[in-house]
């Protein structure tokens, strides 16, 4: 009964595996077919009369200016991840640690922010950041830090939690200043969590084209939006051909970061949802 059971399981993993992996394998198909051949026949393997070779890669790369949005995505996700993973977990050990009833309130402010929905304040935000000057590629860091610090917080203080008290205490016996108990103490006992916030965050702003086409706009264009308003034509057409080659370029950076991480985010969810 128990092999059965395992049949079953691994037979509705392979179709999962292949609902979602087949997305992908059609993005990647099509960035090798001629224009037309991706609008008549989108599913089809190319074949000797639609198969386009690497000339929608070489097209969507020299119009989609791939090279500066790709360092700006870069710029801007490194720095957003290390700042994130850096003050959220300052933020959460000092939430945990700290029993008044302003921390408890500060938490559950955190932890709204997570339910409201990007929509309801996106046009606000977007006058508030031309307002403050937020509208460049080191500016928008700060939107990002307060749009994800609420899923960082509390997947980060459910991880404190576990952390036993008398490390702490050890440490400011032997002379240790808060900032050094955290640094030296805390932040390594952190890492699976740390970088299972780390990698969610990092998939996130990676791909995010909403929040840097409202607050970069085209001055400062992220890979996302390059590609978007690099590959439109005019009178509304599309080179379809150009635009999957990106895609496929622009996903497989993350695709790679997410197979070798992959294994630290089932333990950072573990430890930092079950542990709390």
């Amino acid at each position: 009964m128990k092999k059965r059971s395992d049949i079953f399981s691994f037979i509705i993993m392979i179709i999962l595996s292949a609902v979602f992996l087949f997305p992908i394998a059609v993005v990647f198909m099509n960035s090798f077919k001629t224009k037309f051949s991706i609008m008549g026949s989108p599913f089809k393997l190319p074949n000797s009369a639609t198969f386009a070779g690497f000339d929608n890669y070489i097209t969507g790369i020299r119009s989609a200016g791939m090279g500066g949005a790709f360092v700006r995505s870069l710029f801007i996700t490194v720095f957003s991840v290390a700042i994130l993973v850096l003050l959220c977990s300052m933020t959460a050990w000092y939430i945990i640690r700290d029993t008044s009833r302003i921390s408890g309130i500060i938490y559950k402010l955190f932890l709204f922010s997570m339910i409201v929905p990007f929509q309801m304040v996106m046009y606000t935000m977007t006058y508030v950041a031309s307002a403050l000057h937020l509208n460049n590629p080191v500016g928008i860091i700060a939107i990002y830090l307060g749009f994800g610090s609420g899923l960082s917080v509390f997947m980060l203080a459910g991880f404190v939690k576990s952390i036993p008290r008398e490390l702490e205490e050890a440490a400011e016996i032997d002379g240790c200043t808060p900032l050094q108990t955290f640094f030296q103490i805390v932040f390594p006992i952190l890492k699976p969590t740390a970088v299972t916030v780390s990698i969610l965050n990092a998939m996130w702003i990676w791909n995010d084209y909403l929040l840097p086409y409202l607050i970069l706009g085209n001055k400062y264009k992220t890979l996302p939006v390059a590609i978007q308003i690099s590959m439109q034509g005019a009178y509304g057409s599309v080179n379809w051909g150009g635009f999957m080659a990106m895609l496929v370029l622009a996903i497989l950076p993350i695709i790679i970061f997410y197979l070798f991480s992959q294994k630290y985010i089932i333990e950072g969810v573990i430890a930092g949802a079950v542990k709390g």
